[in-house]
Parts: C-alpha cells; sequence; structure tokens
C-alpha cells in the first residue's frame, strides 16, 4: 500500500531524472512521498478578487487577485534589459503590470481585449498600483464550481527556480502528484483515536493542506498532521523510557557511606542551594532503585552542577562502584580533573584524568589502576572510549554537555560497565526550552537547578557598537586598575573574506598597543593551537599572570576565573542567544560586579537587534533559550542537540506548537497506560507507525520491547 509513495521523484510526470537529482540536494524529496509531505509554507486567499481603485498602500505585503482586461501591451528596452509593460483597467481604473524577465514569452500568452486574473503583491506609486511578475489566467467560471479558496505557497530554491520549479510550478506538480496517490494513501492512526480526538482522516488531511478548500478545513488539517506527527514521537520516547525505568536492571547503590559523609560534612566550599539538594535526591533516587538511570541536569551557568554530579560520584564511591566523567574538550577535562581533585584530596577518592594528551606510561598506569579497581574517577574526553581503557567494575557515568557527543560514542562509554549498563547523568549548561527538550530528551527523566549559589551578583549586561570603542578600552583599564580580569571573545581566527566581523589576530594587534607589556600581559587561545599551547594560555590568565584573554569560543564552558569579571564580545550579532549566554556564564563566578559588553557593528538586521535587546534585559537562561527558538526555530534538531533521536520535523514548529506537544505527550501516557505493550488489535497501527519513525531516523531499536 506504501509502495507508490516509495516511488522515486523523477517517475512523477514533468520531473524527470535532472529535476529529480536537484529536488533531492535542495529540499530532500526523492520520493512520491516526501513530496507530499512537502507542504506549504504559508498561504494566501484566492477567494476575493479585488476591484484597482481598493488597493491601496496597505495590500503591498499581501498578495491580492485582481480581473482586469489588457489594454495595451508592449515591449521596452532591448536585448537583456527588455521588459514587457502592460495597461490593464476594469471599471474602477487601471494599473501597469511590467515583466522584467521572459518578456517575449509572456507577451505571446496575452491579449489586447481579453480579461485576465492576474495574482501579484501590489506596489504603489504616486498613489497608482503597479504589479511585478504577477501570476496570470483567464477566469473560467464553471456552474456549480466553488471558486478557489486558500492557496499554499511552497518554498523552493533559485536552483528549482531556474530549471522552472517555482512555488507555482510546485503547486502544479502537486496536483498531479494527488491524482496519483490519492487512492493509496494508507491510514496512520486507529480510528478509536480519530474519534476520541476529533482527528480528519489522514487523507483528508493531506489534500486540505495542499489545496484547502476553506480556513477552517486547512486548520483542521494542520491540527491533524501536526498532531500525529507529534504524537508518534511521543509514543516512542514514553515507550523507551518504559522499557528503561521497568525492565533495564541496574545497579543498585543504596548506601551512603565515607566518602560522602566526609565530604559533605568537611570538605564541601559551601551549603548546597535548596535545588542542589533536590536534585541530589532525585538522583540517588534513581541510583537505589535497581534500574539504570538516564537522567538530564539542566542547570545554568554557575549553578553548581559539578558539586552535584560529585556528591553522586562519592554514593557510588561507598557502594563500591568506580565512575567515569566525559568532557568534550581537553581545557573543560583539564578544568573539571583540577577542581574536583582540590575537593577530594584529603577523602582518599583516587581521581585520574585521560586525554589524547596523556603519554604511553601514564596511560599504562591508569590501565592498570581502572582494572584493579584502585581508581575511582576517571575524568576525560572521548580518550574515555577507546578500546583499551578498560574497567573493573563502571557504575556512574556523567557525560557534560551532552550536545557535543553523537550517539555511538556515548553507547561505547555504557558498554564499558560488566553485569549492567552504568547509571549515566547528562549535564548541559545550555537552556533548553521545554518543547525543544521534551522532543530530544523525551526518554529522559529531567532535573533542573533553577537557582544560583547565595552571594551571586547578578551580571550587568550593556550592547556597545565600534563608535563605543575608547569609552571601552577607558572601561577595561579601570576594571585591570582594580586587579580584575578581563576575557575578550572573537567568533573568528583569522580574517574572512566573506563576513565583515572582528578576528582574533586583528584584535590581538590592536589590544597590544592599548595594553602594552610590561604593564599588562596577554594571553591567546584558540581552536587550532596545539594543546599545551592552550593549556598554557589558559594557565597563564587562571592564575592571574594574564590580565586579559583573547579567545575564540573555545572557552564557551568549562573554563572558572573568578577573578575574571569582564566578558567583552566582539562581533556579538554573529552568536545565536545560547551561544552568548554561555560566553557570558563566564564571568559571575565571585564575589565582585561582573560585566558582559556586546560589541556589534552599527548597522544590525531586525534579529540581531532583538538578540542585543533579549541579552541585556534578562539573565535567565531558560527564558533566553525560549527567545532563541522563537528567532531562529529549532532547526535540523538532530544536529542541534546530537540527541540520537534522529527526528526530522516535517510539519509542526517546536517554537510555536508546544501546547499541541503536552497534548499529544498526555494522549501517548494514557495510550501506554491503557496498552503497554501496544498489543491491542486496535493499535496495530500505532506499532507500524513506531516502526516507520525507526526506518525514518536509521536507528535499529528492538520494537519488540515496546510493541
Amino acid at each position: 500500500m506504501d509502495s507508490i509513495l516509495d516511488r522515486p521523484i523523477q517517475y512523477l510526470p514533468g520531473i524527470g531524472g535532472k529535476r529529480a537529482e536537484l529536488l533531492a540536494s535542495e529540499i530532500n524529496v526523492r520520493t512520491f512521498g516526501d513530496l507530499l509531505m512537502h507542504i506549504p509554507f504559508r498561504y494566501v486567499d484566492r477567494s476575493r478578487i479585488y476591484k484597482i481603485a481598493e488597493l491601496g498602500d496597505e495590500h503591498t505585503t499581501q498578495y491580492v487577485q485582481v480581473r482586469a482586461r489588457v489594454r495595451d501591451k508592449g515591449i521596452i528596452g532591448v536585448g537583456a534589459k527588455a521588459r514587457l509593460a502592460l495597461v490593464v483597467t476594469d471599471d474602477t481604473g487601471e494599473m501597469d503590470i511590467v515583466w522584467f524577465r521572459g518578456a517575449r514569452f509572456v507577451m505571446k500568452k496575452l491579449e489586447v481585449g481579453r480579461e485576465y486574473i492576474f495574482f501579484g503583491r501590489p506596489t504603489m506609486f504616486n498613489g497608482y498600483p503597479n504589479m511585478a511578475h504577477p501570476e496570470f489566467e483567464p477566469p473560467i467560471v464553471v456552474e456549480g464550481q466553488e471558486p478557489i479558496g486558500m492557496q499554499g505557497i511552497y518554498s523552493t530554491t533559485e536552483r528549482l527556480n531556474s530549471i522552472g520549479l517555482g512555488t507555482k510550478a510546485i503547486f502544479n506538480t502537486m496536483r498531479t502528484l494527488w491524482e496519483a496517490v490519492r487512492p493509496y494513501i494508507p491510514e496512520t492512526l486507529p480510528a478509536h483515536l480519530l474519534e476520541r480526538e476529533g482527528l480528519v482522516s489522514r487523507v483528508q488531511a493531506l489534500h486540505d493542506v495542499h489545496f484547502p478548500p476553506s480556513a477552517a478545513a486547512l486548520n483542521a488539517a494542520i491540527r491533524r498532521l501536526k498532531f500525529e506527527e507529534l504524537f508518534v514521537i511521543q509514543l516512542q520516547l514514553l515507550g523507551q523510557r518504559r522499557v528503561r525505568t521497568e525492565r533495564i536492571r541496574g545497579y543498585a547503590m543504596p548506601k551512603i557511606g565515607g566518602y560522602f559523609n566526609m565530604f559533605y560534612r568537611e570538605k564541601l566550599p559551601f551549603s548546597l542551594t535548596g535545588a542542589q539538594q533536590r536534585v541530589v535526591k532525585e538522583i540517588r533516587g534513581d541510583m537505589v532503585g535497581g534500574h539504570q538511570m538516564n537522567r538530564l541536569m539542566q542547570g545554568d551557568v554557575g549553578s553548581g552542577k559539578t558539586i552535584v554530579a560529585l556528591l553522586c560520584i562519592l554514593i557510588a564511591a561507598d557502594n563500591g562502584f568506580q565512575s567515569a566523567l566525559m568532557a568534550p574538550t581537553e581545557i573543560l577535562a583539564t578544568q573539571h580533573y583540577r577542581s574536583i581533585l582540590e575537593l577530594v584530596e584529603t577523602t582518599g577518592l583516587r581521581v585520574e584524568l585521560l586525554t589524547g594528551s596523556t603519554g604511553r606510561r601514564k596511560r599504562a598506569e591508569i590501565a592498570e589502576g581502572l582494572m584493579s579497581g584502585e581508581i575511582d574517577l576517571l575524568i576525560g574526553t572521548h580518550a574515555l572510549i577507546e578500546e583499551g581503557v578498560r574497567f573493573s567494575r563502571l557504575g556512574f557515568v556523567v557525560i557534560d554537555e551532552q550536545h557535543r557527543f553523537g550517539v555511538m560514542q556515548r553507547a561505547k562509554l555504557r558498554l564499558k560497565s560488566q553485569e549492567y549498563p552504568p547509571h549515566v547523568l547528562v549535564m548541559t549548561a545550555t537552556p533548553i526550552p521545554r518543547t525543544l527538550a521534551m522532543t530530544l530528551y523525551g526518554d529522559l527523566d529531567v532535573s533542573v537547578i533553577d537557582e544560583l549559589p547565595p552571594g551571586r551578583k547578578p551580571i550587568r549586561t550593556s550592547h556597545a557598537r565600534e563608535s563605543h570603542r575608547l569609552r571601552l578600552f577607558g572601561f577595561l583599564r579601570e576594571q585591570l586598575a582594580q586587579g580584575r580580569q578581563v576575557y575578550i571573545v572573537y567568533p573568528l581566527i583569522e580574517e574572512s573574506e566573506t563576513l565583515d566581523v572582528a578576528n582574533l589576530e586583528a584584535g590581538a594587534e590592536l589590544l597590544a598597543r592599548e595594553f602594552p607589556p610590561p604593564e599588562y600581559t596577554t594571553a591567546v587561545v584558540h581552536g587550532r593551537m596545539p594543546a599545551k599551547l592552550k593549556d598554557y594560555g589558559m594557565e597563564l590568565f587562571k592564575s592571574g599572570q594574564a590580565q586579559i584573554l583573547i579567545s575564540t569560543t573555545v572557552i564557551e564552558v568549562g573554563v572558572n576565573v573568578p577573578n575574571a569579571t569582564v566578558m567583552v564580545i566582539e562581533s556579538a550579532e554573529r552568536f545565536g542567544l545560547s551561544q552568548l549566554h554561555q560566553l557570558r556564564g563566564r564571568v559571575g563566578r565571585g564575589g565582585e560586579q561582573s560585566y558582559c559588553i556586546l560589541m556589534t557593528g552599527d548597522k544590525l538586521s531586525s534579529d540581531a537587534r532583538h538578540r542585543m535587546e533579549a541579552m541585556v534585559s534578562t539573565t535567565d537562561g531558560f527564558r533566553l533559550s525560549e527567545l532563541d527558538l522563537q528567532l531562529r526555530g529549532a532547526g535540523d534538531i538532530d544536529g542541534t542537540a546530537q540527541s540520537g533521536q534522529g527526528i526530522e520535523i516535517k510539519v509542526s514548529n517546536l517554537a510555536k506548537d508546544g501546547d499541541i506537544l503536552e497534548y499529544a505527550r498526555g494522549v501517548a501516557e494514557r495510550i501506554l497506560a491503557e496498552d503497554p505493550q501496544l498489543e491491542r488489535p486496535e493499535n496495530v497501527l500505532l506499532v507500524a507507525a513506531l516502526e516507520r519513525l525507526n526506518r525514518q531516523k536509521k536507528v535499529e531499536v528492538d520494537l519488540s520491547q515496546i510493541s
């Protein structure tokens, strides 16, 4: 029944091999089914025909239809500059229409004295309406036929336009496709679900989303398609979660012993916040239950996630288990190693560091310590998942900055355990909007540290333009004179020929003139430097020997220098809100007032201006993440978070469809509560939907566990 939907798009009349290749490369359409799911991104109302005299400035942002007679036509200019000029009239006035492309071709299709319906976006000049490159067709009136209602506008590209696949051509191609596939479109949701949720059939939804007879029919079609897309994703995530919490055994760690008690009572450098205490209890509840834990711990920058993770590592050690902490960069792994080692140095806990820079002799020593059980905690980078790294009893894994690791890397770390998979705690300082978290991490339990440690002063954020640079230098000198330190972050290492942005090399030269040695010492760190040079630069800054650190975004996470009170972000308009917030979080870690200065060019786009205003107005990372999702959209979800879900959202918009997502999740929870294994005959279509989703994701999942 699905065979025609799987047919290669080149076999659709009017497409052929060349167009099929471009459809695949430009908009990822390879089959009949792919094209059917190429949904219009907006719609125009074709039900109303305007009089020329009705057109005004308020219509220049919308498409309108005008029924008018051609009074005059002619080619103006020669060669490539030739254009077709038309004067059309109705009983209320006249309008100029022009074609700059295909003038002679269009001229042959239009007859003087004949009436046409012109569809386009009008412009006004001296109160006189004009229209460029409208669609046109003779008015066809068939007795009893409904007038055209809403018409979809399809996304396309310049390359597709160049081969005759603009939005109108796609619309016409969709008509051809519909006639071919309409009898073969299967229903994908059970009848009881359609009836209970008041959803139209799939064939009705697909017809009405491409050829909506009315706004009400279009809304019902979109609701059905969005619900189905989000519902099936949530059904799978909740099924995976059910399998993990009910069937996958994990190590039971009920004991609170010497490591935890000594550290908590004697070594903890500050009192835990209420949020940290709550999250520790949530994680401990998972660790004692005998089922494998998979928990996401979200916490804004500076909220104290590492201390929470360390307390749980100590619980694992008290129960005789080893732990691993995997970080995405050597800088971050080394930072974790040094800070944790300092905290636990007198507790007897043995901590080691393994990165790509670790020498052969040290690696052999670590391998021996892991197999003997003498090493309690191994901190490192991707080096932790190498084949030669073996643990004697790995029971607890912490993965920092989850979105920087691929699914295979995380799976390899889980396989380092022997009898059962280890408990997994995923940490992220990137606040994730609720709708995105429910889609990317819907199979995980989620803990949120939503409270900053006491004594932290809110970071003061300001937006400065290039014309304010001298004032900026004066402010930096004031801060440096008080013994403070300064980060200056650039988006690029080398000058770009295509982007007019500040770059690190030019910035370093300018700062060397403004803050010359020996009065000032400046360190430089960027991603292309050898690890030893990066470590040397970071050490100069952390030790206070360098007052200024010039860097690219390699310092986005993991660097903790309490004396650094100023973060200057050059070309801040080139960064997204989440990254700006991450960078800002490098300051404000001590008791002194800290500052973040967003430097931009004097001319900003509307989106860039909104981002700067948002950064200045709030330091709430979760609020900023919601704004970022609205401004930029969810984008490539699989790439955004490297979640391993591999989900492709085609119809829904996670920035706007949070209500539908939450509702769909509730329906999925109810169905799984009624039929946990999806064994009832009425749910056979849901099993098929899950199988299709997994084929789409190209991830091997044992569906027998949940279906």
